[in-house]
């Protein structure tokens, strides 16, 4: 006969049990991340219909491009925390091999030689899989070792940034490279590095960057920066996308002018309004409160992501899920701030709203690396 206390223990546990068992938990996906993602991207669908003039097979195009992403960020998800931090440096050794294979067959497109277009293979751009590799090594270097970093830790994990950066500065996709630094740099910030030496580095960079726009900068860097300061000084060349801009996001009040009926983009005034600056197409259409919306979508996203984080199960975890989750939101700022004038034009599109194939497909990456470190555990909290 069995005896009634363990009947009683069964019983108890039974029910804790069958409710954590669910369809998410076996998928491995995080609920409020998941319908985020899905809200953002409707709403880049409808948005991009009007910015690329009513154009449904680009509407459809996309609509593949996102069920192809969805479908990634799952088989990402799959993988467990553990996985991704034992392949971490074979992962970053292929990504810098792609990066030299770029430099030599590398097809060019919108000015910049970072694709590859293999037979048999999709087009794809290994740098942009680099924004998320070189955190992920930095995490499995910085996560082993006593935080914080000490100065010839902060030595090699420099190199580790500055060897993709520079091979994607020669293919002159300047706003991938920063991308790429900048997830380097906030993985470094998490792991606890002094604030000293972060404003002295600032202040170098300062410092180094008269230098920097005499000597090294290309013509087309040199006149995106004096643009930014004076948009009129070449207003039918340089700077003529970001007045339209603004006079776009200016003209949509607080109440825009209702979809598929704004002057700027329907008219086609806007260049790159399906890609870049597409956010100048919804401030038009949609108004402040469109943005708002768009912002609030955004940002409950960056909650989410800093939840992950502050519950990873280790320190791996934790600095890969921090860096995700800040490069997410160095994208978004940076779009926003570029189309609305107050930062140079890097051509950065602003995620799962602008149009875009490669781009998507790697930020879902990111998002299953976020959903895997979700689902591999929690760390206890007193």
């Amino acid at each position: 006969m069995i005896n009634q206390d363990f009947t009683r223990q069964l019983v108890d546990h039974a029910g804790p049990a069958r409710t954590e068992f669910s369809l998410w938990r076996l998928l491995r996906i995080d609920p409020p991340l998941f319908l985020a993602l899905l809200l953002l991207s409707g709403y880049g669908l409808l948005v991009l219909y009007s910015a690329s003039g009513e154009n449904l097979a680009e509407v459809k195009r996309q609509s593949m491009a996102l069920a192809m992403a969805f479908g990634v960020m799952l088989v990402v998800a799959q993988f467990s925390a553990h996985f991704y931090r034992r392949w971490a440096p074979t992962l970053y050794a292929a990504g810098i091999g792609l990066l030299i294979v770029v430099l030599f067959i590398g097809v060019e497109a919108n000015g910049a030689r970072s694709w590859l277009d293999l037979p048999g293979l999709p087009s794809f751009q290994p740098s942009e899989v680099m924004k998320f590799v070189v955190p992920m090594l930095l995490a499995w270097y910085l996560g082993s070792r006593p935080l914080p970093p000490r100065f010839k830790h902060l030595f090699w994990t420099g190199a580790m940034i500055l060897l993709p950066a520079g091979l994607i500065i020669t293919q002159n996709d300047t706003g991938t490279a920063i991308m790429v630094t900048m997830s380097g740099v906030f993985l470094v910030l998490l792991a606890g590095v002094s604030w000293r030496l972060v404003l002295w580095g600032g202040f170098a960079a300062l410092l180094a960057s008269p230098a920097w726009f005499l000597f090294l900068a290309q013509e087309h860097q040199k006149n995106r920066i004096l643009t930014f300061f004076d948009p009129y000084r070449d207003p039918t060349g340089a700077g003529y996308n970001i007045i339209q801009s603004q006079i776009a996001i200016g003209s949509g009040g607080v109440y825009g002018k209702g979809w598929l009926n704004g002057a700027q983009s329907q008219l086609d005034f806007i260049p790159e309004s399906n890609t870049d600056f597409i956010l100048a197409v919804l401030a038009e259409e949609f108004g402040l409160l469109g943005v708002l919306v768009l912002i609030l979508l955004y940002l409950f996203v960056l909650i989410r992501g800093f939840h992950i984080t502050y519950y990873a199960s280790d320190m791996f975890s934790r600095l890969l899920a921090g860096s995700i989750t800040l490069t997410f939101f160095f994208y978004v700022f940076v779009n926003m701030a570029m189309v609305s004038g107050i930062m140079p034009v890097i051509g950065l599109p602003l995620p799962l709203m602008s149009r875009g194939g490669t781009s998507i497909l790697t930020l879902f990456i990111g998002f299953g690396l976020l959903m895997s470190i979700s689902a591999s555990g929690r760390r206890p909290v007193a």
